[in-house]
């Protein structure tokens, strides 16, 4: 089987070296699970507002299908499960994926995982209600590829979450130069400046694939608080929702 054009295989590499800690709050993964909590709760707005449900409750997305794209080992996966989505997960790291499944199994939780590329699932005619894919458009080979394959795995009136990096010069000093090189947050090497996407560049592949993307916010740290807070600055961090047009089947 010829391989997926997104999957840059020393990114894939990566991570699997990384398998087993993903879930260490303290390790290479810790930016991540600080990043956690805001993202999800970005997720969260945009999914209850999309689909008219009530953001009340404790299982919000309880009856929508989620797809997690580049899901690692389930940073993700796992809270969504948790508000009720039928969540299926994927990421073309096999190690990582191993490392996913454990994970959930000794938290009592049912994830799909499966070891593929988006591409390659896109093309069994699989949809969702709704596809996220946060901190790995950053890590693909073939970005334009890619966002048409989570566009063809969306449902028509369905939601796309995404979450990047802009290649802005305050992303080379923040991202490159500060987290890699002076702080040490991620190992060096983690991301390649010339991968980061403007928002418009962002746009302009999603409406190619036959999306609309709706909002875009930033994401900031404040490293006194040791959080990251949701913001109209754009220029490093940014989160993103797109709708692909059609019937919207509205949950109550």
């Amino acid at each position: 089987m010829a391989r997926a054009a997104s999957i840059d295989l020393d990114e894939i590499d990566r991570f699997a070296r990384m398998a087993d800690e993903w879930w260490d709050a303290d390790g290479p993964m810790a930016p991540l699970h600080r990043l956690n909590p805001t993202r999800l709760r970005y997720c969260r707005q945009w999914l209850c507002a999309h689909f008219d449900l009530d953001d009340t409750g404790f299982r919000p997305l309880g009856g929508l299908a989620l797809l997690d794209v580049g899901c690692g080992a389930g940073l993700l996966s796992e809270p969504f499960a948790r508000m009720g989505a039928a969540v299926s997960a994927i990421d073309a790291g096999a190690e990582t994926i191993a490392a996913a499944k454990a994970h959930a199994t000794g938290q009592g939780l049912e994830v799909d995982y499966q070891a593929v590329a988006a591409e390659d699932l896109a093309a069994t005619g699989a949809q969702f209600d709704v596809v996220v894919s946060m901190e790995v458009i950053e890590h693909v080979a073939d970005v334009p590829g890619f966002i048409a394959a989570l566009v063809g795995l969306t449902r028509p009136g369905g939601a796309l979450l995404l979450a990047t990096m802009n290649r802005t010069p305050k992303a080379y000093l923040q991202a490159i130069l500060a987290a890699e090189h002076v702080l040490r947050w991620v190992p060096v090497g983690t991301h390649d400046w010339q991968r980061f996407q403007k928002p418009a560049e962002l746009g302009r592949f999603l409406r190619r694939a036959g999306a609309d993307l709706r909002d875009v916010t930033g994401m900031k740290y404040l490293p006194r608080q040791g959080e990251w807070r949701l913001g109209r600055d754009a220029g490093v961090n940014y989160l993103a929702y797109a709708v692909k047009p059609g019937a919207c089947r509205t949950q109550k």
